[in-house]
């Protein structure tokens, strides 16, 4: 074995030719270290294709490597001189290298990081130049700040990184946000492309009998594996959504149907946090396809602001604020997640296909997840550490350094109003407004108390009456408060004896 100079560790979210940490590689003289561990895999119940994805998206990586005169040494989660974890991989790996230098890019895991630094071994980080914002940056930002606002970070990312803007650094369109464009139900009759598949080769095939032998006892099918695990095959993914999905993504991006998981999203989240996309291509992709004029503004702008304002902005906030935000608890919710969040066996159909989909493609977009899936976890009182377990475990692109902050801040608004100024919450009717989910319901969205009424109408009173302490004085809940002291306390004490005995039957281990 050649004498090693620097051994550079890889990790799953991090299969970039461009990371930092690989930059300079001596091909005659360094080597890589890429590890497949129990610990990562199970830490939380992984859905089986989220796990299936990285590892063969790994091994590809590993093999596109050695192509290029690396040398890689990777270890399978089969290997019997596994130790189970990454900073055990490292520590065995850097005694039989004995090499002078380890190098790794920052993690997108506060724990993993915090475990790695811990390991006894000198290490040199590097910056994760994957992002726009680095960490330092984003400090600098928010430094003074009592509460931090996605809009005004997304501006200033706007003008550093020139994107679409004039000749003067104003905006393009004359405003920033083009949000309100973006909230059209889907018309009926109007048909989403069929989404792109990718069928699985010999190396991921021998994956998913891997994953199917060591993860059968997690939530989530295998069967319908069909997700990008190379770069060229995520590259195709990105131009099939280009073609076919962006122009209508910014009309209907917050849209929901019955039985269409995917409708006009670019499904390209878990390539792009895995690292088989590029941040910066993405944009400037969409920046050319609206001065091309293949686009609307509304289209290149919402997507964008997805990018470079909401994913940025929640990284940064979790970099800041951990460890102590994933203790966020300010409505001091104690109550457990429902099994059927792991079964989707529930009669309220927008949760059953919300959570169906889940469970068979390890997919939601961002309103099933925030107003659906979410909506109902917080007007439940589910306990914040619970859902975002389930959120991390169940979605093919959650890493923690993403979901924490979107499932504790926004969903949850466990943080008291840092990252989100209020709770996203809502009853049925957001729900109608946006989805033909409750015309296949067998609970009525038009009825609020009865044994038939849609359980997201009490529970949304039931939520603002009982926490009406704390959310009252927020002036985008004023109008709320308006209209519920307007109602007679007869229709008050119905709602919240409706809503306290659809608690009491989650608390009894009941579905709903």
């Amino acid at each position: 074995m050649s004498t090693t100079h620097r051994l550079c560790l890889v990790l799953g979210d991090q299969l970039s030719f461009d990371l930092a940490s690989l930059q300079g590689l001596d091909t005659g003289h360094d080597a890589v270290l890429m590890v497949e561990v129990m610990e990562e895999a199970s830490h939380v119940p992984h859905h089986p294709q989220k796990i299936a994805l990285i590892f063969s998206a790994m091994r590809h990586f590993a093999k596109a490597l050695r192509e290029r005169g690396v040398r890689v040494h990777y270890v399978e989660l089969d290997d019997p001189l596994n130790t189970g974890s990454v900073p055990g991989e490292l520590s065995r790996w850097h005694s039989l290298l004995k090499p002078r230098e380890v190098h790794l890019t920052e993690c997108g895991d506060w724990r993993l990081e915090q475990s790695l630094k811990a390991c006894g071994l000198t290490i040199d980080w590097h910056v994760d130049s994957r992002f726009l914002c680095s960490r330092a940056d984003f400090s600098r930002w928010a430094q003074g700040k009592k509460q931090l606002r996605m809009e005004f970070f997304y501006r200033e990312m706007r003008r550093s990184n020139g994107v679409l803007l004039n000749g003067d650094g104003s905006p393009v369109g004359g405003a920033w946000n083009f949000d309100a464009q973006n909230r059209k139900p889907l018309p009926r009759g109007l048909r989403p492309p069929a989404p792109a598949r990718f069928t699985p080769d010999a190396i991921t095939r021998e994956v998913l009998a891997l994953v199917a032998k060591h993860f059968s006892s997690h939530y989530g099918t295998l069967d319908t594996f069909d997700y990008p695990v190379t770069h060229d095959d995520a590259q195709s993914l990105w131009r099939y959504f280009l073609d076919w999905g962006l122009a209508a993504f910014g009309d209907y991006q917050d849209a929901m149907a019955s039985d269409e998981p995917f409708l006009f999203h670019a499904r390209i989240s878990a390539a792009l946090n895995i690292g088989l996309l590029d941040l910066r291509q993405l944009c400037s992709d969409v920046e050319s396809a609206y001065w091309s004029g293949s686009i609307a503004l509304n289209a290149a702008e919402g997507f964008i602001r997805q990018l470079i304002g909401w994913r940025e902005y929640v990284r940064g906030v979790y970099w800041l604020k951990m460890p102590d935000y994933a203790d966020g608890n300010v409505f001091g919710n104690t109550r457990s997640l429902p099994e059927f969040y792991w079964t989707g066996e529930t009669q309220m159909n927008c949760m059953r296909q919300a959570i169906g989909q889940s469970l068979e493609h390890a997919y939601a977009h961002h309103i099933q997840r925030l107003m659906v899936t979410g909506n109902f976890a917080l007007l439940a009182g589910i306990a914040p550490t619970e859902i975002c377990a389930w959120y991390l475990a169940i979605y093919m692109d959650a890493f923690d350094w993403v979901e924490l902050p979107n499932t504790l801040g926004m969903v949850m608004h466990a943080d008291g109003g840092y990252l989100g100024s209020k709770p996203y919450c809502a009853s049925g009717q957001y729900i109608k407004r946006m989805s033909d989910y409750c015309r296949g319901c067998a609970y009525k969205v038009s009825e609020s108390t009865t044994e038939d009424a849609c359980p997201f109408n009490s529970l949304y009173w039931h939520f603002l009456m009982r926490h009406s302490d704390r959310l009252r004085a927020n002036q985008r809940l004023g109008m709320v408060y308006k209209n519920l002291d307007r109602m007679p306390e007869s229709k008050q004490r119905a709602l919240l004896q409706r809503g306290q005995a659809l608690l009491a039957r989650l608390d009894e281990g009941q579905s709903i």
